[in-house]
């Protein structure tokens, strides 16, 4: 009943931005959690980022902490990740995932899942 499909990856030098997004097809999209989640080549995949339904509460790894921002816009059907200070161990293939909970940022329990967009950070 959620589709997700992820956008804005790309290649940047290290110290320079990007800002992914990740846009929501469905109903009740205020109703769902989203994270986005990481995974580089020959790693499994980890946590980075989530934010609840209602955008009131958001988490962060404690790698990213500081340098990624979650948001999202409701009325827009998207949430987005902003990334600072690009190191080359964030380059990954980042993906968005989607639950049902508008009042927490959950870690996991996943269920709807985006094809994932490329991010390359260079030294």
């Amino acid at each position: 009943q959620v589709q997700l499909v992820e956008s804005g990856g790309g290649l940047v030098q290290a110290g320079g931005s990007l800002r992914l997004s990740c846009a929501a097809s469905g109903r009740s999209f205020s109703s769902y959690a989203v994270g986005w989640f990481r995974q580089a080549p020959g790693k499994e995949r980890e946590f980075v980022a989530a934010i609840s339904g209602s955008a009131g509460s958001t988490r962060y790894s404690d790698s990213v902490k500081g340098r990624f921002t979650i948001s999202r816009d409701n009325a827009l059907n998207t949430v987005y990740l902003r990334m600072n200070s690009l190191k080359p161990e964030d380059t990954a293939v980042y993906y968005c995932a989607g639950r049902w909970g508008s009042s927490s940022a959950y870690t996991g329990g996943y269920k709807y899942w985006g094809q994932g967009t490329q991010v390359t950070v260079s030294s």
